[in-house]
């Protein structure tokens, strides 16, 4: 599948406001993810790298939306072993896209837990492919918080999915669908969502024409508005896609 597809990626990071950075993020190897570590000075840290070096695992393999649940899980099970002084159990997000293939068709394969996001712009049009487990946006969904208070509500960070943590089980939301020429993903902690709202990213992502450049002015621009927490940007291009000739319309999968 690396003949079909040819992709550009980035990563930037900044600890901003905080003591530490426990944010995680990879991209290469067809895998583009962050994690938004959490309990306390370096046990998120180590949560949300444990995470990403499970979920990596899945790069070049193919992966079907039943291997990501389970990569995810074995993820949580790793997290949950952790253990951190005092009561609170470490935990993390995860967020990203892996590529895969589904009938000969190269996908993109969004996976999601917790409230660090993915994002695809298309055409200059950004799109939020997932949905924030987060209390603020079940506020949102039921018509309790308007959706412009939702990022200064005071439990805006109140996660209610989370790798690790005190949950035995997790389940991830996942979603595939072709890729196609042209497509930009974006995946971010929370400390990007916060400090600058989406308008402002798709305006950085239409102006910056290489990843590495977009990745680093949406950090630059986050902190200069005044992020409070860690923030991390993975910005993957899709460069170019040769599919094999006979191939049609992949699937969009949801679970």
């Amino acid at each position: 599948m690396g003949t079909r597809v040819r992709l550009r990626s980035a990563l930037a990071t900044d600890q901003a406001a905080r003591d530490s950075n426990e944010d995680t993020a990879w991209a290469s190897d067809g895998v583009f993810v962050v994690a938004d570590g959490m309990g306390g000075h370096e046990a998120g840290e180590v949560a949300s790298s444990v995470a990403v070096d499970v979920v990596r695992s899945l790069g070049g393999t193919n992966p079907s939306l039943d291997d990501a649940v389970r990569v995810v899980r074995e993820a949580h099970r790793r997290v949950r072993a952790l253990r951190a002084e005092g009561e609170r159990r470490p935990g993390t997000t995860l967020s990203g896209v892996v590529l895969t293939e589904h009938a000969g068709v190269p996908c993109w394969l969004v996976v999601n837990v917790g409230d660090s996001r993915t994002y695809r712009m298309v055409g200059g049009v950004l799109e939020q492919l997932t949905h924030d487990h987060s209390e603020v946006a079940e506020l949102v969904a039921q018509g309790l918080v308007a959706v412009e208070d939702a990022p200064h509500h005071p439990r805006r960070h109140v996660v209610t999915r989370v790798l690790g943590g005190g949950a035995s089980r997790v389940e991830p939301d996942l979603r595939m669908f072709p890729v196609s020429p042209g497509d930009r993903m974006v995946v971010c902690s929370d400390g990007l969502t916060d400090a600058l709202p989406d308008a402002r990213v798709q305006a950085v992502l239409r102006a910056e024409r290489h990843p590495q450049a977009a990745a680093d002015r949406l950090v630059r621009e986050a902190l200069a508005a005044g992020a409070q927490d860690n923030v991390t940007v993975v910005v993957v291009d899709a460069v170019a896609v040769t599919r094999p000739s006979d191939a049609r319309t992949g699937p969009d999968v949801g679970r």
